[in-house]
């Protein structure tokens, strides 16, 4: 608990684009990036930074999975980032639409959210997103779009611990 009893703000994590980039990450003198297959059926793994899960950690908030993963998340990443395993937003049914320029997401984490700030790591947030929670979530919310190429870069940390700083300050 934060101070005068408030939880700690939530952190939406999502798999594909932000943990998982579409690109190989930059390489480093101990580990060349190659595409490889682990065994596991999912040649990307290998584009996990095990150091993201060290960062996750550091957050001053709740991690929790948003990713069509859901409790896969905890089987197949939590591991190999040295994550425990974590809460995960198990989705409804496609049956509801979104609004119109809405990201299928952003409605259902904004009321999984239940009355808690919140900061949403994904690559498909847009502004649309944003106004929509703003208008409808009377807490903060950080909505961090990730660079679907890059994953979680150090300037996405930053962004984030600095927001997540803010909500810790005191009034």
């Amino acid at each position: 608990m934060q101070p005068g009893g408030t939880r700690q703000p939530l952190v939406f994590l999502d798999v594909d684009g932000v943990l998982l980039p579409f690109r190989g990450r930059s390489a480093r003198p101990d580990r060349p990036w190659v595409e490889a297959d682990d065994g596991s059926g999912n040649p990307l793994l290998d584009r996990l930074d095990p150091g993201d899960g060290r960062r996750l950690l550091a957050l001053s908030g709740e991690l929790v999975w948003a990713s069509t993963w859901m409790a896969e998340a905890n089987e197949v990443i939590s591991p190999r980032l040295g994550l425990p395993v974590l809460p995960f937003v198990d989705w409804p049914d496609p049956d509801e639409q979104p609004e119109r320029g809405l990201h299928w997401k952003t409605a259902f984490l904004t009321r999984w959210a239940a009355g808690r700030p919140f900061v949403w790591l994904d690559d498909e947030t847009t502004d649309a997103d944003r106004r929509w929670v703003a208008a409808r979530h009377p807490w903060p919310a950080l909505l961090h779009r990730v660079d679907p190429y890059m994953g979680l870069t150090d300037a996405d940390f930053s962004a984030v611990r600095q927001w997540l700083g803010r909500r810790n300050e005191p009034a």
